[in-house]
């Protein structure tokens, strides 16, 4: 972190958009990375703070409508003292710093003491919340006219800074920000200034989360709707016809893992790909990497064997680390894929293989079953005894694998790739919400995911945090593991692949 006496600092007003972590711009993205200090709020989403630098401050200053962990004046001048130390500052505000997020007195605040800001521009929950619920705030058929308005001044207040005589008939489309506490009065004015009481009504709480959550009704009867559902804030208010497009455009709600939120304990470095198809499926990724890969502590053993490469009838990868690693330690050496010709190549599933298929390196065989014993079993009839196999992998893989290929006479050579260790996923948080039910379902990919997330969370604290989520295995190993450590299995991929993993979370998601 820089803090040079003479350096000048900036402050960020940075849009975090409405909740989906997606939603935040390029240049707000950028600006999280780069920051010294982050300021945020609660609305501001957390998955965003895990771009933060990681020796950079993080300073909560949540908001709520009913408490403030600081006040507006509080926050005002934690911006200034930061900035005039020399510090970059991210002040990271959920939906758009300008759009009844109080950004243009803190930008104003900045002015009167000399500090230089910019403005990055966030996505407005008035526009995108609807939109995933499926309304339009506009249509040609409907509407060409919106306004979007603060829902926390009392519309019964003297002297209102609301003109409800214009703003009932003014606009197609009423958006009321953060107004559920005044939805009842809300409702009577526009009524009593001319909106029809058969007016559409959308309420939507926690927009484009997993938990969204829609309720329709009309001004006449939207209110006591509320109160039956206990329907409360953080939540948007949509007036208008545009509503009645929501029976046939709402697509985020309806996606299979919509309201999932779903646990990733796979390394940071390969959580990503598994997140991601969450996220095109709806649900909401946690990551909570329990592993971490790393390189071995000791390259020797695994430059004897590239440097004997020319000897070996089998080389046998089990993971798309191992290819990685391998191959890394390969050019180091100053060698190429040309060293290995005259060896047969295995691979332990099909993303393995694909691995090895971007090296331009057939695969010799890949077995049925993606586990060591249908390897050994696949390669009964083709390694013959005497017959050199390489096994580069992690240190701390099953024997399974070396122990079967000796019986059939194999001179099996065993080398370190890559070391698994733990991971330092934040245990703090996760407890949090597990123990909150936030979790819906946990993941693993491996043993090691299973072992590492137990020791993470203390073995004594794991059967009471999972009570309430489910537990997904990539496959009977991994699922083995899981159940001597005290975790059901709910859900076990016949696939043992990420997509099988998936396909089969899908399924049981479809069946109850």
């Amino acid at each position: 972190m820089t803090n040079a006496a003479d350096s000048q600092g900036i402050v960020y007003l940075i849009g975090a958009g409405p909740g989906d972590p997606g939603l935040i711009t390029v240049k707000g993205l950028e600006c999280i990375r780069t920051a010294d200090v982050v300021v945020y709020d609660r609305l501001a989403g957390a998955r965003l703070l895990e771009h933060c630098r990681p020796d950079a401050r993080l300073v909560y200053v949540g908001k709520q409508p009913d408490r403030h962990t600081l006040t507006q004046d509080e926050i005002n001048s934690l911006l200034v003292k930061e900035a005039s130390g020399g510090y970059t500052v991210a002040r990271l505000k959920g939906g758009d710093p300008f759009v009844f997020g109080r950004g243009g007195e803190e930008a104003e605040e900045l002015v009167r003491h000399g500090i230089p800001f910019e403005v990055v521009p966030g996505i407005t929950s008035a526009i995108a919340v609807p939109a995933y619920a499926g309304i339009p705030v506009t249509h040609r058929n409907h509407t060409s006219t919106l306004a979007i308005i603060t829902g926390n001044e009392d519309p019964e207040k003297e002297n209102s800074g609301i003109q409800w005589s214009k703003i009932a008939t003014g606009a197609g489309t009423l958006v009321f920000l953060m107004g559920m506490g005044n939805l009842p009065a809300i409702s009577k004015q526009l009524i009593a200034h001319g909106r029809d009481p058969q007016t559409p009504v959308a309420l939507i709480r926690w927009g484009t989360r997993p938990e969204q959550r829609t309720l329709t009704g009309n001004l006449a009867n939207i209110a006591g709707l509320a109160r039956e559902a206990d329907f409360k804030n953080p939540a948007i208010i949509v007036v208008g016809e545009v509503v009645k497009l929501r029976e046939r455009l709402r697509w985020f709600e309806d996606k299979p893992l919509f309201g999932r939120r779903i646990l990733v304990t796979r390394s940071r470095e390969q959580a990503s790909a598994l997140s991601r198809s969450i996220e095109q499926l709806g649900g909401e990724p946690v990551e909570f990497p329990t592993i971490s890969i790393n390189e071995p502590l000791d390259y020797a053993p695994m430059d004897e064997a590239i440097n004997r490469i020319s000897e070996y009838r089998w080389i046998i990868f089990t993971s798309v680390n191992g290819v990685k690693y391998f191959f890394n330690r390969l050019r180091h050496l100053g060698g190429d894929i040309r060293d290995l010709h005259g060896a047969g190549i295995c691979a332990i599933g099909p993303q393995t293989r694909e691995s090895l298929h971007n090296l331009a390196l057939r695969v010799d065989y890949v077995p049925g079953e993606y586990r060591a014993e249908e390897i050994v079993s696949g390669l009964q009839n083709l390694i013959k005894p005497g017959d050199r196999v390489l096994l580069p992998r992690a240190d701390i893989a099953r024997q399974a694998l070396p122990e079967g290929l000796a019986a059939l006479g194999a001179r099996v050579d065993e080398v370190t790739a890559y070391r698994t260790a733990a991971g330092r996923g934040n245990a703090p948080q996760v407890t949090e919400m597990l123990a909150g039910g936030e979790i819906d379902i946990i993941t693993f990919t491996s043993s090691s995911t299973v072992r590492n997330f137990v020791a993470l969370l203390g073995p004594g604290n794991v059967p009471e945090l999972t009570g309430r989520a489910l537990t997904a295995c990539i496959g009977p190993i991994t699922a083995q593991t899981a159940r001597e450590l005290g975790l059901p299995v709910h859900i076990q991929a016949k696939e043992y692949t990420i997509d099988g993993l998936l396909q089969a979370i899908l399924e049981y998601n479809k069946e109850n």
